[in-house]
């Protein structure tokens, strides 16, 4: 098992909750109204999570179904728990074996997840597979390469001034196909037709230095996986580091911005 690995530990639920799931959710309903899909629809989520999209699509857009699958018991345990809607469904499956028939969905999703994804095309591909005809398949990320996540490039940036070698663990190093241009050639290498890619974008707000620290601390995540690795005194050189670029008087505001693509099956 690499150290990456090791480090981006998505188990806990809760965890991923205070460290990421707060702004899914933000960005769900965001990216819902740039899709804007049709009412009573069968949709397919792929990679769902503790269920940020999932209670968004339900809330918001009238399905008349939805299958919400992931490869994680811990992460649909909690989505089952906090989602009571009969609509929806939660099975455990990879990206690459997604437990429905061909031609089965009118809109399939994936929120935050390709970029995890070993086998992108391969992804694509099943996503497509289950698309009815004139389906719409979309997904987006997190703009990695560009900052786009404020918090966690702040961090990394701050890490690596303390530790080198952090540098390598960096998404935006890692992910460098999450770009406007990167996205659009792995669609176009997928096959799908009418693609638009755009920015989605919102503001991360703290509303002190601790309340921006502590989701670091939980050690769910690829940050703060490593965060919680580090020896006592390196922490405290990376926490004192962030303290010193970000302050610690009053609110912290940080870009949040994902790339959001959606196309109709192919024929």
């Amino acid at each position: 098992m690499s150290k990456t690995t090791e480090l981006d530990a998505w188990s806990a639920g809760q965890n991923y909750e205070q460290y990421m799931g707060r702004w899914s959710r933000r960005i769900a309903t965001q990216f819902l109204e740039w899709l804007a899909p049709g009412r009573d629809a069968d949709w397919i989520e792929v990679g769902c999570g503790t269920g940020a999209l999932t209670a968004t699509i339900l809330a918001r857009c009238a399905p008349q179904s939805i299958l919400a699958t992931d490869p994680s018991e811990a992460f649909l345990s909690h989505a089952r728990a906090a989602i009571g809607d009969r609509r929806a469904r939660f099975e455990v499956a990879s990206t690459e074996r997604l437990p429905a028939q061909d031609a089965s969905a009118d809109v399939v999703v994936s929120a935050l997840v390709l970029n995890f994804v070993p086998d992108r095309l391969s992804a694509l591909a099943e996503m497509h597979r289950v698309l009815k005809p004139d389906g719409l398949l979309s997904f987006y990320v997190w703009d990695y390469p560009g900052g786009g996540i404020g918090f966690i490039d702040a961090f990394w940036k701050a890490a690596t001034e303390v530790d080198p070698h952090a540098a390598a663990l960096d998404e935006g190093k890692q992910f460098p196909f999450c770009t406007r241009s990167g996205l659009a050639e792995i669609c176009r290498s997928a096959g799908l037709r009418g693609l638009s890619i755009e920015p989605i974008e919102f503001e991360t707000v703290f509303p002190d230095f601790e309340a921006f620290w502590q989701p670091f601390t939980l050690g769910t995540g690829p940050a703060p996986g490593y965060c919680v690795s580090l020896p006592d005194d390196h922490r405290a050189a990376l926490k004192a580091r962030l303290a010193d670029t970000l302050g610690v008087d009053g609110p912290i505001r940080l870009v949040a911005r994902a790339w959001a693509a959606k196309a109709h099956r192919s024929t």
